[in-house]
């Protein structure tokens, strides 16, 4: 890129570190990527094609959220399942197939193709799946904004419904990480390692998404097959790629995008709504299979809003590791199935990105 290519991206930096710190003060989860979403759409809209991503930034910030979603499954987590994993396993799979028929009834009532319909209903890791939507045929676009909307519903209303269905139980904050800014060696050296290594061999094995599915394959398999292999993502670096990802999308939104948004907008939310009352089905069964508490299971079930979930967990008491355990694995199982279901229902010949 030229010197005056390169000339809007410190602009778009603080604008979005800006609107990531307002963002994440007032509780939305996710804040770096959907600010940096935002910014991308004003900044195409006000002044349209002034900034343009070099491909293999993006291609780097992919690779690390692939590390970063893989490093969320850590063993210790997991072993919190106990003898629920069956139950929990299908629940998963139960999850996925409404979330796909939501897809495909949103494509049929509303004519959006049904890669996107799919992609964007799909009911938990909304980062990895916008950043795998483009190259799956979808238009990524239209999947974040459906995406950030199930989200927004789902952190809005969490802890209003917890507080109606299960009284008595105070929803306070989730205790904040501490983890230092910029991570330690460790961090550093597996995550990278674990970047290149997966990208690499997903390329050579032609995955779909490989760039993303590659590095988050290698980083859950070190973080539980290999002893003390749990390790963070340094925070700087996971940031920097949800960032990235976030102007990415963003700035390739026209004014004819943000009119498709519109129109979409009622539907959107009416599956959002079918969606939210399909996981509350799958919870109370849940609850029937296992020894846990209704709250517990509507809190491990609920589509997507990983972050405001484990908040209100914390502050209500619910077994937290249940919770945690649950939703981690979902959100990993999700993204990892996502290119076969939608292979499997658009075909391999239409699965051709979106420009």
């Amino acid at each position: 890129m030229s010197l005056r290519r390169w000339a809007p991206w410190p602009i778009l930096g603080a604008a979005t570190a800006l609107a990531a710190w307002a963002l994440g003060a007032v509780g939305l989860p996710s804040a770096t990527l959907f600010a940096a979403l935002l910014v991308g759409v004003a900044a195409a809209l006000l002044r349209p094609g002034r900034a343009e991503m070099p491909d293999v930034v993006f291609r780097a910030a992919q690779a690390v959220m692939g590390v970063t979603l893989g490093a969320y499954l850590q063993s210790s987590s997991l072993s919190g399942l106990g003898h629920s994993w069956l139950p929990v396993a299908l629940v998963g799979a139960a999850t996925l197939m409404l979330s796909l028929g939501c897809g495909v009834l949103l494509s049929a009532t509303t004519g959006v193709d049904r890669a996107t319909g799919a992609l964007g209903m799909v009911a938990g890791g909304a980062s990895g799946i916008v950043t795998m939507a483009r190259e799956l045929g979808a238009d990524d676009r239209l999947v974040a904004f459906m995406q950030y909307l199930r989200v927004l519903v789902v952190v809005l209303l969490t802890p209003l419904l917890v507080t109606l269905l299960f009284p008595g139980q105070h929803s306070g904050g989730v205790p904040t990480g501490h983890q230092p800014v910029y991570g330690d060696f460790r961090g550093w050296a597996l995550t990278v390692s674990l970047a290149v290594a997966g990208a690499l061999a997903a390329r050579a094995l032609h995955v779909p998404a490989g760039l993303l599915l590659g590095p988050m394959v290698l980083a859950a398999i070190v973080s539980l097959a290999v002893p003390g292999g749990s390790f963070d993502v340094p925070p700087v670096v996971r940031e920097t790629a949800f960032a990235l990802i976030g102007l990415q999308v963003g700035l390739r939104f026209t004014v004819a995008t943000v009119r498709e948004v519109g129109r979409l907008l009622l539907p959107v939310l009416l599956c959002i709504g079918v969606l939210l009352l399909a996981c509350f089905g799958l919870a109370v069964a849940l609850t029937v299979t296992t020894d846990v508490s209704l709250r517990d299971a509507y809190l491990a079930t609920t589509p997507g809003g990983l972050y405001a979930v484990l908040a209100v967990a914390f502050g209500a008491g619910s077994n937290t590791t249940f919770v945690i355990a649950t939703q981690g694995l979902r959100v990993v199982v999700m993204v990892l199935l996502a290119p076969v279901a939608i292979r499997a229902l658009v075909g391999r010949r239409a699965m051709s990105p979106h420009v």
